[in-house]
């Protein structure tokens, strides 16, 4: 896949010494944005993170050297302080560096962190969002993020932190507003036993969506009570999102026509 012509003139140049923060989105390469694609065509280096799918690594142009970045909660990962310094490296050899990160880099990416350490050491960098697998994972599985009627808010969290501090759970489940949970499969037995405790109810809709966006895309529609039972069953892992509320009980009536929900040939 190439850019047109017509849409290159347009785009900022991909210089050596800079580093771009680039989100691929959560695993369909159709839903790149053409910056990424850009991006993909002209770095020297990839450095890439695990969620990265092959489909959307394909695209970088050949001669680009890929380092492996990943990181997987409970298996070793390099730490995010040599990745950033990494970033730095690599920059300062002149190079063209590609942070390929899965989802958007701003959105439980750590990207943050990444762009703080590049403007500490001076380097010029670039940040191109990216379709986050909360709302466009949820968007494939048929589960609207917001619709008026069902929510006027959304609460977007995580289930891993890297440090002691989680999100108030309780207070949370208190609100009575949807939640998108990331990275919640391992807590999701504690994470639905504080949401009730809150004040959420047991039959409060709650959508498991694994592998979103990829042809391996698999939902599980249960309730907040019974949902580390159900997932256990139906042997349900990461990586997945978690949808908790009423959003979740719009699938049914899109389902029927959702080409996204339809087989891929």
């Amino acid at each position: 896949m190439s850019l047109p012509r017509s849409l290159t003139p347009n785009l900022p140049r991909f210089e050596p010494g800079t580093v771009w923060l680039v989100g691929a989105g959560p695993g369909d390469p159709g839903l790149l944005t053409l910056l990424a694609l850009h991006a993909l065509q002209h770095a020297d280096v990839i450095v890439t993170d695990a969620l990265v799918s092959d489909d959307v690594l394909a695209l970088a142009r050949s001669e680009a050297r890929r380092e492996f970045a990943g990181k997987r909660g409970g298996r070793p990962s390099p730490h995010q302080d040599d990745i950033s310094d990494r970033l730095v490296e690599l920059a300062r050899k002149n190079l063209r560096v590609l942070r390929l990160k899965g989802g958007d880099p701003f959105v439980f990416g750590r990207g943050g962190e990444e762009a703080m350490r590049l403007a500490a050491a001076d380097v010029p960098f670039r940040v191109i969002p990216g379709a986050t697998s909360g709302l466009a994972g949820l968007a494939y599985a048929g589960v609207p993020a917001t619709t008026r009627g069902a929510n006027q808010a959304l609460i977007l969290a995580t289930g891993h932190s890297a440090d002691a501090e989680t999100p108030d759970w309780e207070r949370l489940g208190a609100l009575g507003v949807p939640l998108v949970l990331y990275m919640a499969m391992q807590k999701l037995e504690s994470i639905a036993d504080a949401l009730m405790r809150g004040g959420a109810a047991p039959d409060t809709p709650v959508a498991i969506v694994e592998d979103a966006t990829t042809p391996r895309q698999r939902v599980l529609v249960t309730t907040l009570g019974r949902a580390k039972r159900d997932a256990d069953a139906q042997g349900c892992a990461a990586p997945a999102i978690i949808a908790v509320g009423a959003i979740v009980a719009l699938r049914d009536r899109l389902l029927a026509t959702l080409l996204n929900a339809a087989p891929r040939p």
